[in-house]
C-alpha cells in the first residue's frame, strides 16, 4: 500500500471508529466524508474495515453497523460498471442476482392477487436456490480474499448471508405447513435481508473483489464453481485463453504443481510414477486406486492438520454439503460463520491439549437425518497431527429396522415383476398418471412437487437442482423415477395422486 492509499485509508478508519463509538452520528460523519473525499473506492473501504479490527474493533460490531457505513458513504461510494466477460465468476454472480431480482418482481406481482400455494411453492423453490449462489461464495470467493489477508469482508458477510439462508428457509416451513399470513410476513423479512445483500454485493464486495484478486486467481475459481453449480442460471462458459495484453496466461490444470511434486517424490523412492504402488497402513495401494476409495467412500472426509489448515477433502458425489478446492490450505475457522466458529475453536483446543478424541452432532436438514463425528488424528507417540471430520446423511440407516440376512435384489425384482403383471398393474391413476409419464410432465401441472418429493426419498433431491431437472425432465419417466426412489411404479403413482389430492382440497 502506497504512502497516500495507506493515509486516506487511515482517515477513513479513524472516521468509522468515531461513528463506531458514538463520536459522530450518521449525517455528521457523512458530512464530514462529503468535505474530505470526492471518491472511495470498495476496496478503499474493505481496508479500512480491516483496519478495525487492529483497533480491537470486534467483527458483531461492524456488523451491526454496515448499513450505516453504506449511508455514510452513499454519495462518494459507487457501483461501477464492472463490464465483465461471461466466464468471470463475478460475472456470473451477477447473473444470478438478475435472475433472483426478475423472480421478486414476480412474487411481487403475485402478492397483488389471490393467494395461489403452486404459484408460491415456485416462487419458494426459485429463492431457495440462491443457497448455492451463497455456499460459492463461502468456498470459492471469501478464500480468495482470505489469501490476500482480507478476513474480515468474509467473516462479516458470512453473518448476512446466513441471516438470508435463515430467513427463506424458516418463510419454505411456513409455507409447507399452510401458515399463510405466517408465511407472508417472515417472506418480506426474508426479501428485505436478500435485497440488502444484493446491495452489499454489487457496492461492495464486487468491486473490492476486482481490485484485490488477480484474473489468474479468478481463472482457478472458475474451475472450482462448477462442483458447486449455480442458481437460477446455465453453466457460464469456460475461459478461452487470456490475451497476453492482459499478463494473465491460460493457468495450467489446479492439480499439475501438486503432480509435478509427486512425480518427483515417487522417482526419489525408485517409484516408476503415480501408477507406482505406495505403502499404507495396511497393504499397497496405487494413488490411483487411493483417489478412487475416497471418491466412493460412502461418507463425506474432510482433514485439518495441526496448523487448522483445510489439507483434504473427499471428492464424492453425494456430498452433503458443498466443497471446492478453494477451501483448500484455508484456515478451518474462516470456513464456518462467525456464530459457530467458537465451537470449531473448542474441539480442537480439546483434541489438542488431550482432553477429548472425539465430537459428534446430528441435526435434521431437508428430510434428511444427518450426522457428523469429529476424531483427533494422532501419530504413534500420541502427538496431535489435526483433526478428520466425517460426515454422512443417515436418514436411509435411520429407517432400518429387524433384520435383513438375504441379498435384497431379488426381493427388489420379484416386487417389480408383481407391479407389472400382478393385479397391481391394473391400477389406474385419477390424475392420469402412467408409469410412462415423464417427470417433466407431472412437475409441469404441479411445479410443488419439486419440493414435496425429496421428502419421500433422498434419491429426489437431484429433482431441486434446474440443471440437473432440465437434463432429465423429458427422459425420466415414472417408472424410472420410481426405482430410483425404491418404490414400484404403482407405490408413486398411488403416492403422487393422494398428493394432488390433498392440493386440490387445499385450493378450494
Amino acid at each position: 500500500m502506497n504512502e497516500s492509499i495507506n493515509h486516506k485509508v487511515t482517515q477513513l478508519t479513524d472516521l468509522l471508529e468515531a461513528h463506531i463509538t458514538g463520536n459522530l452520528s450518521v449525517e455528521e460523519a457523512r458530512q464530514k466524508v462529503q468535505l474530505e473525499f470526492t471518491e472511495v473506492t470498495a476496496d478503499e473501504l474493505a481496508l479500512a474495515e480491516q483496519e478495525l479490527t487492529k483497533r480491537g474493533i470486534k467483527d458483531s460490531v461492524v456488523y451491526d453497523n454496515m448499513e450505516s457505513f453504506l449511508l455514510i458513504f452513499q454519495e462518494v461510494l459507487k457501483a461501477p460498471d464492472l463490464h465483465l466477460a461471461d466466464w468471470h465468476p463475478i460475472r456470473t454472480y451477477q447473473r444470478e442476482n438478475e435472475a433472483v431480482e426478475k423472480l421478486l418482481k414476480k412474487a411481487e406481482e403475485l402478492s397483488r392477487s389471490r393467494f395461489v400455494l403452486n404459484q408460491w411453492t415456485e416462487i419458494i423453490e426459485g429463492l431457495m436456490q440462491y443457497e448455492i449462489h451463497l455456499s460459492r461464495k463461502q468456498n470459492q470467493l471469501y478464500p480468495a480474499f482470505e489469501h490476500h489477508g482480507f478476513d474480515r469482508p468474509s467473516k462479516i458477510m458470512w453473518t448476512l448471508d446466513d441471516a438470508v439462508r435463515s430467513a427463506f428457509r424458516e418463510a419454505a416451513g411456513l409455507l409447507k405447513d399452510g401458515e399463510k399470513d405466517t408465511f407472508l410476513s417472515q417472506y418480506d423479512k426474508a426479501v428485505t435481508l436478500l435485497k440488502e445483500l444484493i446491495e452489499k454485493e454489487n457496492v461492495v464486495l464486487f468491486p473490492a473483489a476486482m481490485e484485490m484478486i488477480r484474473t489468474k486467481e479468478f481463472l482457478a475459481i472458475r474451475q472450482g464453481d462448477d462442483e458447486i453449480g449455480y442458481c437460477l442460471i446455465d453453466p457460464p462458459p469456460q475461459a478461452g485463453v487470456v490475451s497476453k495484453k492482459t499478463n494473465s496466461p491460460k493457468p495450467e490444470p489446479a492439480e499439475s504443481g501438486f503432480m509435478k511434486d509427486l512425480q518427483q517424490l515417487l522417482q526419489k523412492h525408485g517409484m516408476s510414477g503415480a501408477s507406482g504402488e505406495m505403502d499404507v497402513r495396511q497393504g499397497k495401494l496405487t494413488l490411483e486406486q487411493i483417489n478412487l476409495i475416497f471418491r466412493h467412500l460412502p461418507i463425506d472426509l474432510s482433514y485439518v492438520d495441526e496448523n487448522e489448515l483445510v489439507r483434504f477433502y473427499s471428492d464424492t458425489k453425494h456430498r452433503v454439503f458443498p466443497r471446492s478446492p478453494g477451501v483448500i490450505g484455508r484456515d478451518v475457522k474462516n470456513c464456518h460463520p462467525r456464530e459457530s466458529v467458537h465451537t470449531v475453536e473448542e474441539i480442537i483446543r480439546a483434541f489438542r491439549e488431550g482432553r477429548e478424541d472425539e465430537a459428534e452432532f446430528w441435526l435434521e436438514m431437508n428430510g434428511k437425518f444427518i450426522y457428523i463425528y469429529y476424531t483427533a488424528v494422532r501419530d504413534d507417540e500420541g502427538n496431535f497431527k489435526g483433526v478428520l471430520e466425517m460426515m454422512q446423511d443417515a436418514t436411509h440407516i435411520r429407517s432400518l429396522e429387524g433384520s435383513q440376512r438375504l441379498l435384497s435384489w431379488d426381493s427388489r425384482d420379484h416386487e417389480n415383476a408383481k407391479a407389472d403383471t400382478g393385479s397391481e398393474a391394473s391400477y389406474e391413476s385419477s390424475h392420469g398418471f402412467t408409469p410412462g409419464t415423464t417427470i417433466g410432465e407431472v412437475i409441469k401441472r404441479y411445479p410443488a412437487l419439486r419440493s414435496w418429493l425429496p421428502t419421500l426419498s433422498p434419491q429426489y433431491k437431484k429433482l431441486t437442482n434446474p440443471i440437473a431437472f432440465k437434463a432429465m425432465a423429458n427422459i425420466a419417466t415414472l417408472d424410472m423415477v420410481a426405482q430410483r426412489g425404491g418404490f414400484t411404479a404403482w407405490e408413486l403413482m398411488q403416492k403422487l395422486d393422494q398428493w394432488a389430492d390433498s392440493q386440490t382440497r387445499e385450493e378450494s
